[in-house]
């Protein structure tokens, strides 16, 4: 890969903040020099910002100033939010027209084929992404070479724009059949739209996604349309309240694809946004990996009140796929970028557990979330979680819950769990909530696996990386059940996301279609479009990038054989292919990558090469997660405590304060560690100890 830096002297200062917004907790991250401190605020789903304000004013409190004077302190505010992927789930994103070719108005509709059950007769057809009765045809027709065979008709489009404003359209995607070759007409389009409808926002695809697959790009453009107006007054909103509550620097929103963009970027694209949360977990994996392991094979859990987020770092490299689906693939909605590759289940701390009419344990994909919350934080929930069940077992200790923040009702968990589970299943209550954590336990294993076995990959050769808030009650367990050679709790592990968010990097991807062979390679139209790449990265390393540290710009290309239906992607080995040399080397390496994903390759046959790409990435601060400052009362909790374990039944057990345990010592179990953001069990015949980072790390 093509990697070319470039060094700077940092301008920023002050304090660096970082914010995840989950299902059930705000997460907060304050870095202020080498120093990290953590903070958790319930989420409040009717008003995600207040929650964030709400994280802000713990921190302020913790440094004894009003919520004003902290946020002066601060240079940077970096957000991450499911805000976009939930309200396309619950189908409460704009409404959106979709403008294409004529002729190929059922784009949406037909998508790539596919059926993950061929012979499942009883699963309807997808519905597409926009109705059919909202997509509109347009006379006009480029071919694949960039030719117009017939020219745009104005006058029809501009009926057209008339019935989109009569159907009162909120947002418009248009993708053009070979825009990606020649945008003229979609460019003109986008001129009509704004002459004729200057307040509702579009999306062209040519613009957002310049890559062949005319589904793909269709789904991207109008997803992205349709997210347009929620997210702008999101974003929109998120900044002016900060700004009211005092905060004077840069905002910055965390994406899918692990980086990081200006809100205002993400604003006109918030397709971005879509995995925005979730995709900083590996990132934060990968360092901590790194540093108290020198470059494992590393599994990232990042558990949370809702769902379990999986990933699988190698070779220091994120993982991240293209085949991005919204929902079941092929049934749900393909976002048609790449993003970090994440496998994601229903099974949190505030999973629900109950038993169905066949009489069998069951567990989620409810989640009682933060409203209201597990049954034992007495807002009104009913319905017994794992979190309950972890309060039962003695795991958590009641009064020490967010460091005290919250006490929590361990007679209401035990009778909610006795009623809905343990009677039904007629066993104690102490077996049923065993029996919930080790029904969570597999279901988390089986989603390590799926990314792991399924792919060749023996988990005993990976460190299992346990990060989010839940990660603790089970993450030993799993490391256990899977035989990894380890488990590492990050001390900023029940926040891994936003501490993720702090270290990953402003960048922006590029990309240009141009298609052509090894044989007959088109080296001028090739260099043109690499030098055309390179311009834009360097052009966003000048303007957003300009206070970073250093940039780098990487390029890539994607590749197949002759009569494949898929590319593969294959790093640029430099910025311009000059000499046969250099095509005999992509050609190698486009060889090399191929055998290594699909264990064959063909070194006689010819490659194809079908879009370019660039990538500039510019680090703001040196990758470094901080530390957790030494300071205040450690004496928080019990040194002892009763507490359930399936092997030994209930036995009283030593209770360690993460924060008091000395690097070196260690802690056997069975034993509890405990923060106050997190509780790590320490099951029978392991050994926990600190590394020297500041981590825990549980060895079997």
């Amino acid at each position: 890969m093509d990697t070319q830096f470039h060094s700077r002297q940092s301008a920023s200062q002050g304090l660096r903040l970082a914010c995840d917004t989950g299902g059930t907790f705000t997460d907060l991250v304050v870095e202020d020099g080498e120093d990290i401190r953590l903070f958790k605020a319930s989420t409040t789903p009717d008003d995600p910002v207040r929650g964030v304000l709400d994280a802000l004013e713990l921190a302020a409190n913790h440094y004894k100033l009003d919520r004003h004077d902290f946020l002066k302190r601060a240079s940077m505010f970096v957000h991450g939010t499911t805000r976009a992927i939930n309200a396309i789930i619950t189908r409460k994103t704009a409404k959106t027209a979709f403008i294409t070719t004529k002729g190929h108005r059922d784009i949406l509709v037909i998508r790539e084929g596919g059926r993950i059950e061929p012979f499942n007769f009883t699963v309807a057809y997808p519905e597409p992404y926009v109705p059919r009765r909202y997509t509109f045809e347009v006379d006009e027709r480029v071919d694949a070479r960039g030719n117009i065979v017939a020219s745009l008709d104005e006058v029809a489009f501009v009926d057209t724009i008339k019935r989109l404003r009569d159907l009162e359209i909120e947002a418009i995607g248009v993708c053009l059949l070979w825009s990606v070759v020649n945008p003229a007409h979609e460019l003109r389009i986008g001129q009509l739209l704004e002459q004729h409808l200057p307040d509702v926002p579009f999306t062209l695809s040519h613009e957002l996604n310049p890559t062949l697959r005319e589904y793909r790009r269709a789904s991207a453009t109008v997803i992205d349309a349709s997210l347009k107006p929620l997210m702008f007054k999101y974003l929109n909103g998120l900044t002016n309240r900060l700004k009211e509550a005092g905060f004077e620097g840069r905002t910055l929103m965390v994406t899918s694809s692990g980086g990081i963009m200006d809100v205002e970027a993400v604003a006109r694209a918030p397709i971005h946004s879509i995995n925005s949360g979730p995709a900083m977990a590996p990132v934060a994996g990968r360092y901590y990996a790194q540093r108290d392991f020198g470059n494992p094979v590393a599994i990232v859990a990042d558990t949370g009140g809702t769902t379990f987020d999986v990933s699988l770092v190698r070779d220091s490299r994120i993982p991240w796929s293209r085949e991005t689906w919204i929902g079941q693939p092929t049934r749900g909605h393909m976002t048609g970028f790449p993003s970090v590759d994440i496998k994601s289940i229903g099974a949190g701390g505030g999973s629900i557990a109950w038993v169905d009419d066949g009489g069998i344990l069951q567990l989620g994909p409810q989640s009682a979330g933060s409203t209201p919350g597990p049954v034992a934080y007495g807002r009104g929930g009913t319905e017994p979680t794992v979190t309950d069940c972890a309060l039962i077992l003695g795991y958590i200790d009641p009064d020490f819950f967010l460091g005290g923040a919250m006490v929590l009702d361990r007679e209401a968990a035990t009778n909610a769990l006795r009623t809905k589970v343990a009677e039904p299943l007629d066993i104690s209550v102490e077996e049923a909530a065993a029996a919930v954590l080790k029904l969570s336990t597999e279901k988390m294993v089986g989603a390590v696996e799926e990314i792991t076995v399924n792919q060749g990959i023996d988990p005993a050769s990976a460190l299992m990386i346990g990060g989010g808030g839940a990660a603790g009650l089970n993450a030993v367990a799993i490391g256990r059940r899977l035989q990894c050679a380890g488990v590492l709790i990050p001390e900023a592990g029940a926040v891994m996301s936003a501490a993720g968010a702090l270290m990953s990097e402003l960048s922006s991807d590029h990309a240009q279609l141009h298609f052509t062979t090894s044989g007959n390679f088109d080296g001028a139209r090739v260099n043109a479009v690499l030098a055309g790449l390179k311009a834009r990265c360097q052009a966003f390393a000048d303007g957003p990038g300009a206070d970073a540290i250093e940039h780098r710009i990487e390029f890539s290309v994607e590749a197949r054989y002759p009569h494949q239906i898929w590319e593969i992607d294959v790093p640029l080995p430099a910025d311009q292919i000059s000499s046969d040399g250099d095509l005999q080397s992509l050609k190698t390496a486009f060889h090399e990558m191929h055998q290594r994903i699909f264990e064959i390759s063909d070194v006689n046959s010819e490659v194809e090469f079908v879009t370019w790409r660039a990538k500039v990435s510019c680090k703001l601060k040196e990758a470094t997660s901080g530390s957790l400052p030494r300071e205040g009362d450690f004496s928080g909790g019990k040194a002892m405590r009763p507490v359930y374990f399936s092997e030994t039944g209930w036995i009283d057990v030593p209770v360690h304060r993460f924060e008091a345990m000395v690097p070196g010592e260690p802690a056997h179990g069975p034993s509890i560690v405990e923060s106050s953001f997190t509780t790590v069990v320490v099951d029978p015949q392991t050994v926990a100890e600190r590394t020297a980072g500041g981590g825990l790390r549980v060895t079997f």
